[in-house]
C-alpha cells in the first residue's frame, strides 16, 4: 500500500497563525470596550454638572437679587467631586446681569462646565405677579 497518505489535522504554523490573529482581535476588542466605557463616564461627568451648574444658576434666580462679584462653593455630600465657582456682574443695560458658573473637578480643578447666561433683576418696589381685582357684575 504505497498510495497517497492523507494527513489529517493543521500543521503548527497555521495554529501559530490562528491564535496570532485571535490574539489581535482580543486586544482590538479590549481596547474598544475600554474606549467606550471612558467615554461613557466622561459624559456622565459633563451631564452631571451641566445640571448641577443651571441649579445653581436657578437657585440665584429664586434669591432674584443679584449682587455683583465672584463666589464658590460645593455641592455637598451628594456630590463631593464636583465643586463651583459663580460670577455675578452688572451687563451695559440697567437691571441685567451676566451670570457665569464653572463647575470643576474637586481633585483636580479642571473645568468640566461652563454656563453663561443672562438674568433681570426686577426694580425694588414691583411685584413680579399681576394682580387683577375682580368685580363682581350686577345685574
Amino acid at each position: 500500500m504505497n498510495g497517497p497518505t492523507s494527513q489529517a489535522g493543521f500543521s503548527l504554523i497555521e495554529v501559530v497563525v490562528a491564535i496570532l490573529i485571535l490574539g489581535v482581535a482580543l486586544v482590538a476588542l479590549t481596547e474598544g470596550v475600554t474606549a467606550a466605557l471612558s467615554s461613557s463616564k466622561t459624559s456622565e461627568r459633563q451631564t452631571t454638572a451641566a445640571q448641577l451648574a443651571a441649579g445653581q444658576i436657578e437657585t440665584l434666580r429664586a434669591t432674584g437679587s443679584y449682587d455683583d462679584g465672584e463666589s464658590d462653593g460645593d455641592f455637598g455630600d451628594e456630590f463631593p467631586q464636583y465643586r463651583w465657582t459663580q460670577t455675578v456682574s452688572s451687563a451695559d443695560v440697567p437691571g441685567l446681569h451676566d451670570v457665569e458658573v464653572v463647575v470643576e473637578d474637586s481633585q483636580t480643578g479642571n473645568t468640566i462646565f461652563d454656563l453663561k447666561t443672562s438674568l433681570f433683576e426686577l426694580p425694588q418696589g414691583s411685584n413680579a405677579v399681576n394682580q387683577t381685582s375682580s368685580r363682581g357684575r350686577q345685574q
